[in-house]
This record gives structure tokens, C-alpha cells and sequence, in this order.
């Protein structure tokens, strides 16, 4: 019988979701139109959407407030647009990313549970609104071929699915 160890598999919501990326760029592209005027206007002059809808609104004249938010908002979903390589060992759980990699043991999670895109691995014995910050999301591939084995791995090594 072949070994469950280790377990792969990769995850790029860009690529396994195009009509969801599409929808998702144009709308950072309107954001991001709508920022440039909002931050390049000059000071003395009102802001071209705002004046559409008959508001007198005084630009910021400010494009470095524009990149940098750019910048934060492309980062908040870069998990989103790159690959994520997941890989669940005998004894860790290994998640990396194009610059860095994570590694988390079994018995740092109480619980695990189903959730939209995955499994939720809590540090909590029950399942708790602060998971999203201090638990670990393990998101599945758009054809979930993961999912048994990730479970059985799971109910072996943390043993409280919720």
C-alpha cells in the first residue's frame, strides 16, 4: 500500500477561476482609475467623477499616496494571483509561496473543519470567529483531488473534525 506522505498539491485561484480574475481585474482597474484622479487632480480643480454627479470635491494633487496604494492593495491579494504550494508531511504542514514558506506542526491546531474554499485548521478545540486570523487555511485545487486524502491525513494527526 502506497505511503499518504506526502501529500501535494498546488493551488492558483487566478488561473483555476478566469471569469472570477477577470471580474476581479476590472474592478481593481476602476479602483485604480478612480484613485489616479482622486490623488493626481490638482489641488485647485475638482475631481472628475465627483463633478459627474454634481459634487465639488478639490483633488489631492498627491501621487505618491496612489502608488503606495497600489502597492498595499496588489499585496493584500497576492496570494490570490500567485501560486501556492501546499505540502502535508507525517509530522508538518509546509505552505510556500514564491518568496517564503511556512511551516506549521499537527499539534498547533485543536480542530479542523470544511469551509468554502478548503480546510480551516483551528488553534482552538472548537471552531471560533478568530480563526481567519490565528488559524490556517488550506485551500483546495479547483478539482479538489486533494480533499480525502487531506482528510484522513488530518483526522489521523489533529483527530477533532467539527
Amino acid at each position: 500500500m502506497p505511503s499518504k506522505y506526502p501529500l501535494r498539491w498546488v493551488s492558483h485561484p487566478m488561473r483555476e477561476y478566469p471569469i472570477t480574475t477577470g471580474i476581479l481585474l476590472l474592478f481593481l482597474g476602476l479602483i485604480a482609475a478612480f484613485l489616479w484622479d482622486v490623488t493626481s487632480t490638482p489641488v485647485d480643480q475638482s475631481i472628475t467623477v465627483f463633478t459627474w454627479v454634481g459634487m465639488n470635491v478639490a483633488g489631492w494633487d498627491m501621487p505618491f499616496f496612489y502608488y503606495l496604494g497600489i502597492i498595499f492593495l496588489f499585496f493584500s491579494l497576492i496570494t490570490y494571483f500567485i501560486p501556492t504550494y501546499y505540502q502535508c508531511d507525517e509530522d508538518l504542514i509546509t505552505i510556500r509561496y514564491w518568496f517564503f514558506k511556512v511551516t506549521h506542526r499537527y499539534d498547533e491546531y485543536g480542530c479542523f473543519y470544511l469551509d468554502a474554499k478548503g480546510v480551516m485548521l483551528s488553534t482552538f478545540k472548537r471552531p471560533r470567529r478568530l480563526d481567519p486570523f490565528r488559524g490556517l487555511s488550506l485551500r483546495f485545487s479547483r478539482s479538489r483531488k486533494e480533499k480525502q486524502p487531506l482528510l484522513d491525513i488530518l483526522q489521523e494527526r489533529i483527530g477533532n473534525r467539527v
